[in-house]
């Protein structure tokens, strides 16, 4: 919304614009603190003392740990006195949807903006016009495959997906046939994710094996996925899903299948349903992020980008292991959502 001040008009041609906006111990978190660093705050603004606009474009709103990050960047925002935009695709399957999106938001010439990328490969000429444009581009939550943006504030992935196999090797003996549930094989979550769990178990567990690694991020998708896998591998021991939607799947498929307390289920991130079926036994336990930490630090990041701060090349925001015997500790609280 823009509005204007008629005194400013008449005494020096002034625009103001106002944009809409607002582990058990294994925490490896630098910013942590669940986004509630106060490091640097003083505020960026622009050359026309106009405050500095920040479009976040995130991978989806179907899940509450986007909501999370949403609550992270509005804290930041409102801190740092900048304006934002937060929106994603319905859904984590609707790239070109998200392309959209950014297309958009650079039209708008930013300030600086915030990407989450779907794809990491098919966003590269939208990044390039950005760079072009003299945009700072900070990514968040799953990076690209560019040197474009100037920074990343997410999980390690790879670290996180590791403690993930090791959780599930102790849950199973160390020996046995597991499978994966990945939400997808084209953003660098999925990719790393999967990754990190099927390394750890191949170089450290040679007693088990992985017997199936199927995709589907959406709840409903990984639920048939995990019926499907149950049926071909009767003996399977345990079953991982790399993010909300197909740890939900994967729960509710090995319901359906009537394989409840037979199968380990090891989940990512947090969310209602995963809390009530970690609390309930039907799944062992999950690996949660840091999701407002994630916002709060890409705005924070993009702030310090406006002002021509140096930005390291990541931001690592932390993560969890979290099962019933932790659940309801202060510190585990802080980084769920429900």
């Amino acid at each position: 919304m823009r509005k204007w001040s008629t005194t400013a008009l008449l005494l020096a041609g002034v625009l103001t614009l106002s944009a809409c906006g607002s582990n058990n111990g294994n925490d490896t978190s630098n910013a942590g603190n669940n986004g509630n660093a106060k490091a640097n705050t003083a505020t960026a603004s622009t050359k026309d003392g106009e405050k500095p606009y920040i479009p976040i474009i995130s991978k989806g709103f179907q899940h509450q740990f986007w909501q999370a990050v949403k609550q992270g960047a509005e804290q930041a925002a409102a801190e740092f006195k900048v304006d934002i935009t937060f929106e994603g695709p319905e859904t984590e399957e609707q790239v070109d949807k998200q392309l959209e999106m950014l297309q958009v938001a650079l039209d708008k010439k930013p300030s600086a903006i915030g990407f989450a990328a779907l794809d990491s490969k098919a966003s590269a000429p939208l990044l390039q016009k950005a760079k072009d444009g003299n945009i700072p581009v900070i990514a968040f939550d799953s990076g690209v495959d560019s040197d474009i943006p100037l920074t990343t504030a997410s999980t390690d992935n790879l670290k996180a997906a590791a403690l993930a196999a090791d959780k599930m090797a102790e849950l199973i003996g160390q020996k046995g046939e597991i499978a994966v549930v990945a939400h997808d094989q084209t953003s660098l979550t999925g990719v790393q994710r999967r990754d990190g769990f099927v390394n750890e178990i191949k170089e450290k567990y040679p007693d088990i094996k992985i017997v199936d690694i199927q995709y589907g991020g959406d709840n409903l998708k990984a639920t048939d996925l995990t019926k499907a896998i149950l049926q071909s591998h009767p003996n399977l021991k345990g079953i991982f899903g790399t993010n909300e939607g197909a740890a939900t799947g994967v729960v509710n498929g090995v319901t359906e299948a009537k394989m409840d307390g037979k199968v380990v289920i090891i989940g990512f991130d947090s969310g209602k349903t995963q809390m009530d079926a970690i609390r309930s036994g039907k799944m062992a336990g999950a690996i949660t992020q840091n999701p407002v930490g994630i916002g709060y630090e890409t705005v924070k990041a993009a702030v310090e980008a406006i002002k021509g701060d140096k930005l390291p090349k990541s931001i690592d925001t932390g993560f969890y292991w979290y099962d019933k015997t932790n659940i309801d500790d202060a510190k585990i609280k802080a980084v769920l959502y429900e």
